[in-house]
């Protein structure tokens, strides 16, 4: 196992999304973590018939899967120039393969619907499996990249909850924004006052970063919902922690894949290699 082959930053693109929105989302974050950047896109194929009708239609496929790559490759490079890039299209199930490459990956990005190279499902379905279950944090893009207001994080009194905190004052820190902290008292028997000192720990380390402290008697998932209509990113826990990979996500952080107004992030600790 070679330790000295650094992560990347990975992008699940299958061509429903004209704006390229997953690939500027994670050029962006590749350039600013300083890593390479890996577009892939799964084609999703089953030979039912031999033939010259099947191959042609193998072949007409792979040629507009390595044109969306290569254009994304293209896009990754003015988006974020002098970042590595590498583009490729792969064939497999499109959840079970994007989960594999995520294993290697220290952030994944996917856009939220579409069809295309995805074989007729709804990215939506698959973007849904690999924020639960990937071995890294995954952005799911809802929406606009470039809305103002500040990152908002979904915090309570779990194991989760400084994975959250990290990657919230990470991502403020990175896109000069404010943060605002959501707890719902109604939800968890956690302290306020411990809430005060896990923020108080991570604001020493980004002190740039205003912080904004919400208690609220509202639940979190309703609480979360209403703020990310106004908020840039919203910042979610899985119930995994450590090294348990099928790290499935709470009510409240699928609730916010299907309804959020703004990106949604899911946090987790880096699997090891």
């Amino acid at each position: 196992m070679n330790t000295l082959i650094k992560r990347w930053v990975l992008a699940g693109i299958d061509g429903a999304d004209p704006g390229g929105h997953a690939v500027d989302w994670a050029a962006r974050e590749a350039w600013r973590r300083r890593l390479p950047l890996r577009i892939v896109h799964v084609l999703e194929w089953r030979p039912v018939e031999t033939g010259e009708a099947g191959k042609t239609y193998v072949e007409m496929a792979w040629t507009r899967a390595n044109a969306l790559t290569g254009e994304a490759s293209r896009r990754a490079g003015e988006i974020a120039p002098g970042i590595e890039v590498r583009a490729e299209t792969v064939l497999g199930e499109p959840a079970g393969r994007l989960l594999e490459l995520a294993r290697d990956a220290e952030l994944a990005v996917l856009g939220h619907r579409g069809r295309g190279g995805f074989a007729g499902l709804r990215l939506g379905s698959v973007s849904e499996r690999v924020a639960e279950h990937a071995p890294c944090p995954v952005v799911v893009l809802r929406a606009s990249l470039d809305r103002e207001g500040p990152i908002i994080a979904g915090v309570d009194a779990s194991p989760s909850a400084d994975d959250v905190l990290s990657s919230a004052f990470e991502m403020a820190s990175g896109q000069g924004r404010g943060l605002v902290v959501i707890h719902s008292v109604g939800d968890t028997a956690g302290e306020p006052a411990d809430l005060e000192q896990r923020i108080t720990r991570w604001q020493v380390k980004h002190p740039q970063v205003p912080v904004e402290i919400r208690m609220t008697s509202h639940t979190a998932r309703d609480a979360l919902t209403e703020a990310s209509s106004s908020g840039r990113l919203v910042v979610v826990g899985s119930r995994g922690h450590g090294l348990l990979h099928a790290a499935l996500l709470g009510s409240t952080g699928l609730h916010l894949l299907r309804h959020a107004a703004c990106p949604v992030l899911v946090a987790r600790p880096v699997s090891p290699r």
